[in-house]
């Protein structure tokens, strides 16, 4: 490939720059492996429900259906539920509730105050560790926790976020939520923008959750994480495995060097951790590019 093309524009807080990176290097956005963002290779595609459902652009958002499905889903009331626009709307409202503190490194969007209620991902985000039994948070974002465990929720006590978005691999459809006592949900509810999640995503949240089959997925992206790793490392690169759908690569440059062969990744310098990159774990096809990019680079 030409060594004329635009530098790789830098990784924004939380992924999804891929068509901007295309665009710059002057690939047509369909033939780029986007690895920077982290979504369940293995869902089935969502535009046959899409189809299904696109009477409901034409009324006004009800979230109520939704919220009862999904709370009987996840085990809780459904008056300590709240369905937001997407996981990052959940963590901005909670945020403006609660506040909130984190141990770095940590995920970009938590909030970062000097006191307050104590975030956490699980499993954590950069390093991809599930939480053990003596770990505590007050508040528990678990966007990737029914892909690493093959569970919906871990059950604890506390506030819950969570993203339906990185489960169902559908990032435009916007689809996240607050698990709190009612008091909470309330207090989050106020801080929504009216009609925050659109009529299209609630309505399709009955038929998502229906096609779920968390284990399945858990076990694959597990496997598919085996192989992933067993590629970078022939390729002499020094890669560090979890339990989430991703794998930290410590390797200088690798965003730069990997994205004109049409393989996206994800630099960690935002996490603090220079010189390393994230690369979600990819379907069989995706590796096979991933392969290629490796010998290209």
């Amino acid at each position: 490939m030409s060594s004329q093309r635009s530098p790789v524009p830098p990784a924004g807080s939380h992924g999804g720059d891929g068509v901007a990176v295309a665009l710059a290097l002057g690939l047509d956005p369909r033939d780029l492996v986007d690895l920077s963002q982290n979504m369940n290779p293995f869902a089935p595609s969502v535009d046959p429900l899409v189809l299904r459902h696109l009477d409901a652009v034409g009324r006004y958002p009800d979230p109520r259906q939704a919220t009862l499905v999904l709370a009987e889903t996840l085990d809780v009331a459904p008056e300590c539920l709240l369905v937001t626009n997407g996981g990052s709307e959940a963590i901005h409202v909670l945020t403006a509730v609660l506040g909130g503190r984190v141990r770095e490194p940590e995920f970009g969007l938590h909030p970062r105050g000097g006191s307050g209620p104590l975030w956490r991902t699980d499993p954590h985000s950069p390093t991809g560790r599930l939480a053990g039994a003596d770990e505590v948070a007050d508040v528990w974002d678990e966007a990737f926790y029914a892909l690493a465990t093959g569970r919906w929720t871990a059950g604890r006590a506390g506030v819950v976020v969570g993203s339906l978005t990185k489960t169902f691999h559908c990032p435009g459809l916007r689809l996240g939520y607050v698990i709190a006592d009612p008091e909470v949900v309330r207090a989050c509810a106020q801080q929504q923008a009216h009609w925050s999640v659109s009529t299209l995503a609630l309505s399709l949240v009955p038929d998502l959750l229906e096609t779920a089959d968390l284990p399945s997925w858990s076990r694959s992206i597990r496997d598919a994480r085996t192989d992933l790793v067993a590629v970078l490392e022939s390729h002499g690169l020094s890669v560090e495995a979890a339990d989430a759908p991703w794998v930290l690569i410590h390797e200088p440059g690798l965003r730069e060097q990997l994205a004109p062969q049409g393989v996206l990744v994800r630099d960690c310098a935002s996490f603090g951790l220079a010189g390393v990159a994230r690369m979600a774990v990819p379907d069989s096809d995706g590796l096979q590019i991933v392969e290629r990019a490796l010998s290209r680079r």
